[in-house]
């Protein structure tokens, strides 16, 4: 008998119908019932898992079945539950970024801290589904692929002692981190009742994915890289990405196209597809934008997007940058909501000292300084948008020039803050981690470094290597907090707000860490 793998997972949902995504144990006919509405199809394979994408047209609570027979809810388990999007688009986006999959015991506890997302579930399943958050954004660091938990570890270990031991290395073991990060009974149930967008950042693949030139070149001499980086984006593309669509863009889709006609195991295709997407990256993408009613949701690449080229590095190439441009341009939105995995607008002093290093790591001060400050990019993760600053100073004036209001959503950074353009309807919002949080040691060393001496020393460093100014002027307004976090973007009140949660230390609860009124 087939039996659910991993999932029902409520992806893309509009104002007519809902995505409902599955793996399950062995090929079927998957089907969804909701409200009186059903609707089917077969799953498609993929290196011997299966899968699955089912579009409804029915709201509330809903089953799944496999090949007739019922998998879902589980028995005493709440069902999940379907609402359609308003027209008048989502009142209350929630987002968040970077969480680890370990147990929940006291240990655990003790190192990583309470699981937000976990315990927002449990508040949710007590609440009527309109207090829901209308979206959930997964800001990045989905999995970590580069470090397993121990569960995880003991899978790698009883299929091999190949390198890397401890680290992710094919689609098996992508496939084995997914299940573990989304079967939690919690995760499972608030991840079936409350639509996801996602996107990544470099954990889902490796720390430092894509920092710089210097970095893939020294990561393509890995002998276990290039199998672990096509199988990294063909799981990201099967498990976050194809979720991302609409029903008509995956209609639309080649690959899903020859994945669902494929006969057998369209692993080949997939594998192909991901090749090409880490080599071509200007021939695939990974951004995507939805129309929210009013509301503009765009959803940024900052990571397979960019352009390492020495000299003329960029954020995202200049094919991406022309795909934002038409998204901005376009009428339609009184606002843009845009989901970037690393922050656009970090302490102004942090700022200045990754703008000052990307310049001597491209020899503004010499081979030799450019090579030590390569290695301090890398070891420090100077590779924000500042440390791509011909892109943050074309964004900057793109968004100066759009003349609607602009919130950027980001996570990466291990803490939460608030920054504000001066004299512009811009604000950065960055809620980071919802579960991995910094040592207390760390947490000092990043209010020094990022809030005291990058201020101090930040701006005197750019100006030393001629840096001109930026384009905006702009300060951090409010945190940062340090706290495992989840926030809440309310979209429904004038001004906009948002809302910054942590779990209690039972879990059973979540507690207000702020709320900052965005004026």
């Amino acid at each position: 008998m087939p039996e659910l793998v991993v999932g029902p997972l409520l992806r893309h949902v509009d104002a007519t119908s809902a995505s409902i995504w599955v793996e399950t144990s062995v090929p079927c006919e998957v089907t969804v019932e909701a409200d009186g509405a059903r609707a089917s199809s077969p799953t498609f394979s993929v290196h011997g898992h299966h899968y699955a994408v089912v579009d409804v047209e029915g709201e509330g609570d809903y089953r799944v079945r496999l090949d007739g027979e019922v998998v879902w809810p589980p028995p005493g388990r709440p069902a999940g539950h379907i609402r359609f999007l308003d027209p008048g688009g989502p009142k209350r986006v929630m987002f968040g970024s970077c969480r680890t999959s370990v147990p929940h015991d006291a240990p655990h506890t003790l190192s990583h801290g309470v699981d937000v997302l976990r315990a927002y579930a449990r508040v949710l399943a007590g609440r009527p589904p309109g207090e829901w958050p209308d979206l959930l954004l997964l800001l990045g660091d989905q999995v970590y692929a580069d470090e397993p938990s121990a569960e995880m570890l003991k899978f790698i270990a009883a299929r091999r002692d190949s390198e890397p031991r401890t680290e992710i290395a094919d689609f098996e073991e992508y496939a084995e981190l997914y299940r573990i990060a989304w079967t939690d009974p919690e995760i499972r149930w608030i991840l079936s009742s409350v639509p996801t967008a996602m996107i990544f950042d470099d954990h889902d693949l490796r720390d430092d994915f894509n920092t710089s030139a210097d970095w893939r070149e020294k990561m393509a001499g890995v002998p276990w890289w290039h199998r672990r980086v096509v199988s990294g984006l063909g799981a990201y593309w099967i498990y976050q990405h194809l979720g991302n669509m609409s029903p008509a863009e995956r209609a639309a889709d080649g690959l899903f196209r020859e994945l669902r006609a494929a006969e057998g195991d369209g692993g080949k295709l997939l594998d192909a597809f991901a090749e090409h997407a880490y080599e071509v990256p200007v021939d695939s993408r990974w951004s995507y934008c939805r129309d929210l009613g009013d509301t503009r949701l765009i959803m940024l690449d900052s990571r397979c997007a960019r352009q390492l080229t020495p000299g003329d590095r960029r954020m995202i190439d200049p094919v991406e940058w022309e795909w934002l441009v038409e998204q901005l341009d376009r009428d339609g939105a009184e606002r843009f909501v845009i989901g970037t995995s690393v922050p656009f607008l970090l302490p102004a002093g942090i700022h200045h000292v990754q703008n000052w290093n990307e310049a001597l790591a491209q020899g503004a001060w010499g081979r030799s300084v450019a090579r030590w400050s390569e290695a301090l990019r890398q070891a420090f993760d100077l590779e924000h948008w500042a440390a791509f600053r011909r892109s943050f100073e074309d964004l900057s004036r793109l968004l100066a020039k759009v003349g609607k209001p602009v919130i950027l959503l980001s996570g990466d950074v291990h803490y939460s803050y608030v920054a504000k353009v001066d004299g512009l309807p811009v604000h950065q919002l960055v809620c980071s981690p919802i579960r991995n949080p910094l040592s207390r040691t760390l947490r000092l060393a990043n209010i020094v470094a990022q809030f005291g001496l990058a201020t101090l020393v930040g701006g005197w460093l750019a100006r030393l290597a001629r840096i001109p100014r930026p384009p905006f002027a702009w300060r951090v307004t409010n945190g940062p907090w340090f706290s495992n976090a989840l926030a809440t973007l309310s979209l429904d009140t004038t001004p906009p707000s948002a809302r910054w949660d942590t779990a209690t230390i039972s879990g059973d609860d979540v507690s207000e860490i702020t709320t900052v009124r965005l004026t």
